[in-house]
């Protein structure tokens, strides 16, 4: 069986190289000193991107998003505390790092709705991705049947509400039958139940 064009060029994404002199050695110098949240021309992987419902067209734009890697950092109390106390090792955030990249994206760009995002690369310290943003006002958008979903007033704010890829799966969303009885609609939902 032949494969297609944009299989070809996922593969060339599946193994990065972050050697020295390799394109993702420049890529990563590049995105170092670049804004944490910034908006691009067009995605780097362009086959990811168009599987997650990108289209070359006004009305779509592209967002790389930076996020540091690990856990909180806490100030180390000086005194009172036993060690189990502390609270200072292991205190990690509810969300997966790629949701927080889509909320700050989403906060940077008010205007836009999130559609979707991928991982990009990462090094020791941070992690990038590319997030997918739509403008719900744009003629282009409005009258693709397509995408005009994203419009009506019930999908504003995804990213913070957890309505994106990454959101659901950091909800829990993507599991079903025994052992994810608490999940639906909401663990908050779940947990007022017996009140």
């Amino acid at each position: 069986m032949t494969k297609s064009a944009y299989r070809y060029i996922s593969e060339t994404f599946q193994n990065q190289e972050k050697k020295y002199p390799s394109p993702n050695w420049q890529l990563l110098i590049q995105l170092r000193n670049s804004p944490s949240v910034h908006r691009i021309a067009k995605p780097s992987n362009i086959a990811r991107a168009r599987s997650l419902g990108y289209k070359a067209k006004q009305g779509y734009v592209i967002v790389r998003s930076k996020i540091r890697k690990g856990s909180a950092r806490k100030i180390r109390p000086k005194m009172g505390r036993k060690p189990g106390n502390l609270g200072v090792r292991k205190i990690t955030t509810k969300k997966n790092l790629q949701r927080i990249a889509e909320e700050r994206a989403a906060k940077r760009f008010p205007n836009l709705v999130t559609l979707n995002s991928y991982y990009l690369i990462e090094d020791g310290r941070h992690k990038w991705f590319e997030v997918i943003l739509v403008d719900p006002n744009h003629p282009r958008i409005i009258e693709d049947p397509k995408i005009n979903w994203i419009t009506h007033s019930k999908n504003k704010r995804r990213a913070f509400r957890g309505l994106t890829s990454a959101g659901k799966r950091g909800r829990g969303l993507r599991k079903k039958g025994i052992g994810a009885e608490k999940i639906r609609p909401s663990l908050k939902a779940n947990r007022n139940r017996g009140k």
